[in-house]
């Protein structure tokens, strides 16, 4: 963003193997005030395990919208739903309650997992479910799916902790620079390494289907446009022209790519088929046209431009057609992206030498900003459409950040290194 088109350095850019990384580390740094109360209560037959309601009550406690029951103070811990006694939790002021159990499948190495949620208020039942049995180091996923079913009967808001998350890790200076582009859980857990080099990665997108990425890599100076399988590890080079190859964006249907080129002179937007690789060319202005992105219904796309001066947000239709700018507040505004339900648009704005997070209303043209700054970027939806994804600057590297798109509810997710170019996957299918 402070280089708008980015300044690219030499060396070699390499497809690495799958593998660890230092892990992001979470950091709850503001609430929503008013957070209910909840107990999770050790699920019965987890010993030797993963602790699965510690992982629950960390995804609802890291929403900002729950506040959880220390352990300590649980005067009872029930298991099944015949051993709840309401008054216990009335004592402690609890509004709901989880139960479970784990249970070791006879003649396999799978586990089951049952739980109950119940509103002590009213002393009735609110879910319960058996969940499909799963191997055991796949018990994270499984709470994860409790804590998104919990979630949405409490507030009715989809869930959003079995999401994923991808991001651009960086570490040592100049020549010794590396890069990484790395998938990992939505609360930075589980991280794994998809692409290593000695040059930028940058831009990296999720397919609808979840199942791919496209980034931008280079090689000896040159940049390409990659898309990445990530069940089989499989890469194909999708876009390698002379000039700019960058900022690749899915169509909600997962056959194109609005992407920035710059093969005919100018950086313009075009549009590629994933299978065929025509390219359709959508702008002409003389001003640097970049960082596209789709609506949900595939309708139109936004995209940043420099065509009347400073860059600013303009909106075309996806099949072609007239452009309107859609911002006119602050020096800047750029990368923007709509949010799932299509009615807003985030995107960073520049005032008063401060780049920070900002939402834009469609209907009404009015902007509202969601982050302090000073070098806040790189903004993503998540796919419910309650949070924002984005990097800040930490010290002296970038760390990504989260934010509730009512601006109350603000995280950390810290690690050494730099971090940036985060990206929220969609909700799985």
């Amino acid at each position: 963003m402070r280089a708008f088109i980015a300044i690219l350095l030499s060396g070699l850019f390499l497809i690495g193997p799958q593998s660890a990384n230092a892990q992001l580390q979470f950091e709850v740094t503001g609430g929503a005030t008013g957070a209910q109360p909840i107990a999770i209560v050790p699920f019965a037959g987890n010993e030797g395990l993963m602790d699965i309601a510690q992982v629950i009550e960390g995804d609802l406690v890291r929403s900002g919208l729950f506040y959880a029951l220390p352990r300590t103070d649980m005067l009872e811990r029930p298991s099944d739903p015949k051993q709840i006694d309401y008054r216990n939790w009335r004592a402690v002021n609890m509004d709901n309650v989880v139960i479970g159990s784990v249970r070791r499948d006879p003649g396999s190495d799978r586990v089951s997992v049952r739980f109950y949620l119940y509103d002590v208020l009213r002393g009735e039942q609110r879910l319960g479910f058996e969940m499909p049995p799963a191997e055991p180091r796949q018990l994270r996923y499984t709470a994860h799916q409790i804590a998104d079913l919990i979630f949405e009967n409490l507030t009715g808001i989809a869930g959003i902790f079995n999401t994923k998350i991808t991001y651009v890790a960086s570490k040592g200076f100049g020549l010794d620079r590396t890069y990484a582009l790395m998938i990992a859980d939505w609360d930075g857990e589980n991280p794994r390494t998809i692409a290593t080099s000695r040059e930028p990665l940058m831009s990296p997108a999720w397919a609808p289907d979840r199942r791919r990425l496209a980034y931008v890599g280079y090689e000896r100076g040159r940049s390409s446009i990659y898309i990445h399988e990530i069940a089989t590890g499989k890469v194909r080079k999708l876009v390698s022209e002379k000039g700019i190859n960058g900022s690749p964006a899915w169509s909600p249907d997962g056959k194109r790519l609005a992407v920035t080129l710059s093969y005919e002179n100018n950086p313009d937007i075009y549009l590629i088929d994933v299978a065929t690789g025509v390219k359709q060319r959508m702008t002409t202005t003389h001003g640097i046209d970049t960082e596209a992105a789709w609506s949900p219904d595939g309708a139109s796309i936004v995209y940043t431009s420099e065509r009347g001066g400073p860059p600013q947000i303009y909106q075309m239709p996806a099949s072609g057609g007239e452009s309107k700018r859609l911002t006119f507040e602050g020096r800047q505004n750029l990368r923007a992206s709509y949010s799932p339900d299509g009615k807003t648009l985030v995107l960073v704005n520049l005032t008063n030498s401060r780049y920070r997070i900002a939402i834009l209303d469609l209907a009404t043209g009015s902007m509202r900003m969601l982050s302090d700054g000073p070098f806040d970027e790189g903004p993503s939806f998540a796919p419910n459409g309650a949070a924002v994804i984005y990097a800040t600057q930490g010290g002296k590297d970038a760390e990504l950040a989260t934010v509730s798109t009512d601006g109350r509810i603000r995280q950390r997710l810290r690690q050494s290194g730099d971090v940036r170019e985060p990206a929220w996957s969609p909700l799985q299918r």
